[in-house]
């Protein structure tokens, strides 16, 4: 990320660029937040081009194509304007280094991360051939690594497969390195030509190089054409799934699905990446959440003449046409109607730390769906979650939880929109789920699910709606005592070098949720998790399972032995306010559980002496 040159400040359409990501022969791509507060990536291209009618039509067409493009694994198009003078196009903003940078830095991918690595780029080739398109340029610089898995980006030179072609055969678009032969030679294309390219990019991800590439532009091009690809190096288990991509002939290649059946189990509860990339991908996080706490430059000075009037009068009836709509779904108890530039940005509103101070339950609290109007149940203890419903876990309850983390692999994107920001879905024999991600954490979400068959699993996205939109206007906040943890970042309490001494070197650490951080060792000991939880009882009191005290460092705390694991409480505070006045009064306590992968090893030590090195970051209790 690079500073905005004053000549860059100016708004790209009604996106206003906050830093630069990069640039190249086409153009440039900044970082953006638009007037609805969403973050994009918007890609300016250079004025050079937009002299070409021809690329104004190509440019035009490969947007509409590229619309039709959504899932969990793709940078989805959200706006794009082929007229202006210098064209442009946003996508969503995807915080993770390119394929090629993680392997710079990393070294070639293990093979659970090759598992996850192909898995989600076979679903977003899936998904963009079900819009009729070939990517044609699937190389390490278009695939970004992110906390849950890739995203492909760029489908700017994408064709509609059944549309017309603007590059004549025998003209070679794409990266040379990871050509299909068919492309090279400037043949016709199909989509088997992206699984080609797939292959020589999965190559690069297990050894480093790709399996074709020359001295020279030409003589890789010679290779790709007509000699063997180079796998030394490639793991034994990838060797079938890149030998069937590396196909010469395109029908004897696999489909995105066939590979999905190829590449073998999983392993959804380890990490996806190895430590060096994630680390990265935190970086860059934090990068993204330090540039839009930063105040907003200045704004340019107004144009001194409208140059397209018409156009403008447009705007500004659409404008209104959502104002309206606005003000028709919420109606504000007070009449006030709240002005779209009233609303908190999306990425501020979102954010975890504000997420942390907010009352759930009063968030849908009284809010009718369908013939239900929402009650909290007396089950809802959780200061970041809320259940509402007559029975705690009836099938008419409908659970709401703040920055619960979510498997995108598992869901799919319904192609509504919350504020912006696409809802995910997953739809299982026991119920529904809806989630919208958060934009400074897209691991973590705002989820709303139902258990069981019930009218409510018609009414997800609306529920959503609603909350978001009372975190971006009148957000509620908790009665919370300063000394309460609620809005403690858990895993800031857990110190890294308490936590190696006992586990190791840390191969992940993170937000299970708003309360809860769990930790894995790189050399297989095993994993803890420290999460602040409230009960009604606690310790000795507590009649769901037997305890024995131990003596910390201040305070006492009971320990659950289990065969497999320790669990380690104890009390930081009474916490009796509750969120509402169905809530029972509440004990805020801090639990460490250890789990070792070795069943000869004493987990409730290392649980004693992660326990003692957290009590040292705590807060002082009233």
């Amino acid at each position: 990320m690079k500073p905005l040159q004053p000549d860059q400040s100016h708004p790209i359409g009604h996106y206003r660029p906050l830093v630069l990501l990069g640039e190249g022969a086409m153009g440039q791509v900044f970082l953006c937040l638009g007037q609805d507060g969403r973050v994009a990536a918007v890609k300016r291209i250079h004025p050079s081009f937009s002299k070409d009618d021809g690329f104004r039509v190509r440019f035009r067409q490969e947007v509409e194509a590229s619309r039709r493009v959504s899932g969990a694994y793709t940078a989805a198009v959200m706006d794009a304007d082929p007229e202006a003078e210098a064209p442009w196009l946003a996508s969503v903003y995807v915080a993770g280094p390119s394929l090629r940078d993680a392997i710079d830095a990393s070294g070639p991918l293990p093979v659970p991360s090759m598992r996850r690595l192909i898995a989600g780029l076979a679903t977003a080739l899936s998904d963009v051939h079900r819009a009729g398109l070939i990517h044609r340029d699937l190389k390490p610089g278009n695939v970004l690594l992110t906390s849950d898995g890739p995203r492909v980006i760029d489908f700017g030179i994408a064709r509609a497969a059944e549309g017309a072609e603007f590059t004549s055969t025998g003209t070679v678009v794409g990266s040379p390195a990871y050509m299909s032969p068919e492309q090279a030679e400037g043949k016709d294309l199909t989509p088997a030509s992206d699984i080609f390219s797939l292959g020589t990019l999965l190559v690069m991800a297990a050894t480093g190089q790709g399996p074709f590439t020359g001295t020279t532009a030409a003589q890789t091009l010679y290779n790709v054409v007509h000699e063997p690809p180079q796998l030394d190096g490639v793991p034994p288990e990838m060797l079938p799934v890149i030998e069937a991509c590396l196909a010469r002939e395109p029908e004897a290649r696999p489909t995105p699905a066939q590979l999905l059946d190829l590449v073998g189990p999983i392993d959804h509860e380890g990490p996806v990446w190895p430590v060096a990339i994630q680390q990265l991908i935190d970086k860059q996080e934090a990068e993204v959440r330090h540039v839009l706490a930063l105040p907003p430059p200045e704004p340019p000075p107004p144009p001194r003449k409208p140059r397209w009037p018409k156009v403008i009068a447009l705007i500004g009836a659409g404008a209104a046409v959502v104002a309206l709509a606005v003000t028709q779904g919420m109606a504000p108890v007070s009449g006030t109607v709240i002005e779209p530039e009233q609303r908190e940005p999306v990425a501020q509103a979102l954010s975890v730390d504000r997420l942390r101070d907010i009352d759930a339950c009063a968030l849908l609290e009284d809010e009718t769906f369908g013939d239900t109007t929402l009650q909290p149940s007396s089950y809802s203890t959780y200061l970041h979650r809320c259940r509402f419903g007559e029975g705690g876990f009836s099938s008419d309850s409908l659970n709401l939880e703040l920055g619960a983390t979510i498997d995108r692999s598992r869901m799919t994107a319904t192609g509504e929109q919350v504020a912006g920001q696409a809802v995910l879905q997953e739809s299982t024999s026991s119920g529904c789920s809806s989630a919208v991600a958060l934009p400074d954490s897209p691991q973590q979400a705002i989820t709303i699910d139902v258990s069981g068959e019930s009218p409510l699993c018609d009414h997800l996205s609306a529920a959503l709606d609603v909350a978001v939109d009372k975190l971006r206007t009148e957000p509620p906040q908790q009665n919370l005592p300063d000394d309460s943890l609620a809005r403690t970042d858990i895993c800031a309490l857990v110190d890294d070098d308490a936590a190696r001494q006992q586990l190791g070197v840390i191969q992940s650490k993170t937000a299970d949720d708003l309360s809860t951080c769990r930790i894995d060792a790189i050399n297989g000991s095993g994993n803890l998790r420290a999460e602040l939880t409230y009960a009604e009882t606690f310790g000795p009191n507590n009649s769901y399972r037997d305890v024995e005290p131990v003596q910390l460092d201040g305070v006492t705390g009971y320990v659950s032995n289990r065969s497999s694991s320790c669990a380690l409480e104890w009390k930081h505070r009474d916490f009796e306010e509750g969120k509402s006045d169905q809530v029972m009064p509440t004990i805020e306590t801090v639990r460490v559980t250890y789990t070792p992968r070795d069943d000869k090893a004493k987990p409730c030590k290392q649980a004693e002496s992660i326990a003692n090195a957290v009590l040292k970051n705590l807060p002082p209790a009233g």
